[in-house]
């Protein structure tokens, strides 16, 4: 939680206030730094026999085998020139929650001695430093598997960001290539030192902001960006402006020094948001009748019917290219099929002593989640229906696990605050959470099998799951107007999920309510401003054994593939008024909808009085650029940038959901055989979808 609001900090100034301290020329000491760069600081814990340092050495060399390849044969239409580069290329390792970034000349001290292709050429850099996290010590949930490891976890979500920095700097068509804590070329201290990132104090390196340890990585390049100058000694007067009153408390929109205000006296298993706060209740908030709900194929999503031509030739080449059209979004999506192959792996022989006690499972394994970077936790049994029938080729899939830890990754508020939702970050947006979710899953997954206990990731490049029934029986959301779609009090619908499926014993969360159902029923702000009328202004209805507000699936499908000015869209997520920054005012705001219901129709209309969902130009840190036939180039058709349409709404009486229900699905093994669905009788289907009233009569007679 902060006090006061970023809207006015440029992305690529990161959340701390660098800029107020002073710095040397960028060329200074560029041959030759006074004596030996001490070394990285390294932790004082030693891991104990449970760490969860196994996994994390998994994913790490799984990030290290892609920290090297080709560029694209033409080089990008790069808007702008080196200070454009800088703002560019450090924006994107914040929008990757780096804890501070910086581009640099590279030294040539820095360069080992057999690294001749790299010195050649790479004269600029782009370094990126991750803190520890905080409450990890012993008599802490979670110690006996964090204790021991924190460089490794910093160390890996640090080389995350070199990585997937140098795979969208190939694709813009220039050399690059990433440097980690073990697969390196070069000195990572020296370049960080070079960039400013860190300094010597008491002959160790340490990072202005922060008296924990840290990683770091490093992307070499030939994408020339203006370099950051090291940092030079601080008089007095340069302490009281980079680390006075202001600093401590955020002013400005940087991170607060003050620990509270950074959510740090809160202990590691419950996160950084207090959803201990938020009214707990034993039945979902809408109406879920679980023996009327039907297992379904993968086939039958809308996003994997175009796959097998069900929409026609056009969305066939759509879905083909719809998660890679912009260089970040490919450079993510290709360290999520990497990591596939990991999802599961075989089991340790020997279950681990102390890990029988649900209690203690479920404390444990929210603190490794939030450990590793995920954003809110929640854990449920895996009902039957949760599990697809049958998966992308056909083959069924019988129930083999019995819980679900759940993990929410919020999709950047700074960055959606820029986009217009279905612009050219959207796609990015989704993929960089998702690619994160990947991760983290992975890693908890490999550390639980490592225990002795079955646990397999459930990612969105691979899931025998659906997620919204888990995100929803997770107690991590309620079902809103969106449709498909659970809302979080806190981040609202700005999130991705992933899913740890797993035998060991967990204690479940319960459901929540904060009167989000009366809410979105004053609220229809997302419906006016969905692209294409997918989502209802009308009342909910039962469909397949759940009470929601069901959107236009297929509407929905067509748009998020075919946007010809952007990369898929999450303009709902944009324009909803639970989409905040998290400020204290924010969260009073919340509280007061939460207990006051006669407010919450007034707040839906502020939130449009304030211009909340409308496109903050100073946060826009990307360039609109496509990525085509592995070349990245200029959007032929331009870009979404929609503002707000206070005026819309006005078809809403005449809107037709088509709803598809189950027995309308294809067949699951129809994999490669076009079925086109009907929409005609969709729509009637849709019209005459039996309420949630009647529903409730119908069980009470």
């Amino acid at each position: 939680m902060r006090l006061f609001s970023n809207r006015r900090r440029p992305v690529h100034l990161g959340p701390h206030c660098a800029e107020r301290l002073p710095r040397l020329v960028p060329e200074a000491h560029l041959d030759g730094w006074p004596g030996l760069t001490p070394a990285l600081p390294r932790e004082m814990s030693a891991p104990g026999p449970q760490s969860v340092m196994n996994g994390l050495a998994r994913y790490q060399a799984l990030f290290d085998a892609a920290r090297r390849g080709e560029p694209a044969a033409e080089r990008a239409p790069i808007p702008g020139g080196p200070d454009e580069v800088s703002a560019n290329l450090t924006a994107g390792c914040y929008f990757l929650d780096a804890d501070a970034a910086a581009t640099c000349l590279v030294p040539s001290d820095a360069w080992f001695s057999n690294s001749t292709t790299e010195m050649a050429t790479h004269r600029w850099a782009v370094v990126v430093l991750i803190d520890f996290a905080h409450g990890v010590e012993p008599g802490r949930p979670g110690d006996d598997w964090l204790v021991g490891s924190q460089q490794a976890a910093a160390d890996l979500r640090a080389t995350e960001l070199a990585v997937i920095t140098a795979g969208y700097i190939r694709n813009l068509g220039y050399a690059a290539t990433a440097h980690t804590a073990q697969a390196s070329d070069l000195n990572l201290g020296r370049v960080a030192l070079q960039a400013g990132l860190v300094e010597i104090s008491d002959d160790e390196l340490r990072n202005p902001w922060s008296k924990r340890g840290f990683g770091i990585g490093v992307v070499t390049t030939d994408l020339e960006a203006t370099p950051q100058g090291p940092l030079a000694p601080r008089s007095w007067g340069d302490r009281i402006r980079s680390h006075g009153p202001l600093w401590w408390l955020g002013f400005g929109g940087a991170r607060p020094g003050w620990g509270r205000l950074r959510g740090e006296h809160r202990p590691l298993h419950m996160g950084s948001y207090p959803m201990e706060r938020i009214q707990r209740v034993d039945a979902a908030t809408t109406l879920v009748i679980d023996e009327e709900i039907p297992r379904v194929p993968q086939r039958a999503s809308f996003f994997d019917r175009p796959i097998h031509g069900d929409l026609g030739t056009k969305f066939v080449e759509d879905r083909k290219v719809f998660a890679t059209k912009t260089p970040s979004a490919q450079a993510y999506v290709s360290m999520i099929r990497s990591m596939v192959p990991h999802q599961d792996g075989p089991v340790a022989t020997d279950m681990a002593l102390g890990t029988e006690d649900p209690n203690v499972n479920a404390s444990d394994v929210k603190a490794l989640a939030h450990f590793l970077g995920g954003d809110m936790v929640g854990i449920c049994p895996v009902p039957r229906y949760a599990w697809y029938s049958h998966d992308a080729g056909g083959e069924p899939i019988e129930p083999y696990h019995q819980n679900a830890i759940v993990i929410l990754l919020d999709q950047g508020y700074e960055t959606m605050e820029g986009a217009s939702g279905d612009d050219w970050i959207s796609g990015a947006q989704s993929m960089r959470a998702y690619m994160r979710g990947a991760e983290i899953a992975g890693v908890i997954a490999e550390h639980l099998r490592g225990l002795g206990w079955s646990a397999r990731s459930q990612t969105n490049a691979l899931s025998h799951v659906l997620h919204i029934p888990l995100v929803l029986n997770a107690g991590l959301g309620e079902l809103s107007r969106i449709g498909e779609l659970v809302l979080n009090p806190f981040v609202g619908p700005r999130f991705k999920s992933v899913v740890v499926t797993t035998d060991m014993p967990v204690t479940s969360d319960r459901h929540i309510d904060f009167g989000l159902q009366d809410f979105c029923q004053k609220c229809t702000k997302c419906a006016r401003e969905c692209p294409c009328g997918a989502i209802s202004f009308g009342d909910k209805v039962m469909f397949n054994g759940y009470e929601m507000w069901k959107p236009d699936a297929e509407k929905c499908a067509k748009y998020r593939l075919g946007n010809l000015k952007g990369s898929a869209c999450g303009r709902c997520m944009k324009t909803c008024p639970y989409n905040t920054e998290g400020l204290l005012s924010q969260r009073m705001w919340l509280w007061a909808a939460i207990h006051f219901p006669f407010l919450r129709g007034s707040i839906a209309r502020w939130d449009d009085r304030v211009g909340n969902g409308s496109i903050n130009l100073l946060k826009k840190w990307w360039w609109d650029l496509e990525f085509v036939n592995d070349r990245t180039v200029e959007p032929s058709k331009g870009t979404n940038r929609r503002e707000l349409d206070l005026n819309g709404g006005k078809f809403a009486k005449r809107q037709k959901i088509a709803m598809y229900f189950a027995d309308q699905n294809p067949s699951p093994g129809a994999v490669g055989v076009a079925i086109k669905p009907n929409r005609k009788e969709a729509v009637e289907r849709g019209a005459a979808a039996e309420s949630p009233a009647a529903a409730r009569d119908r069980l009470d007679g």
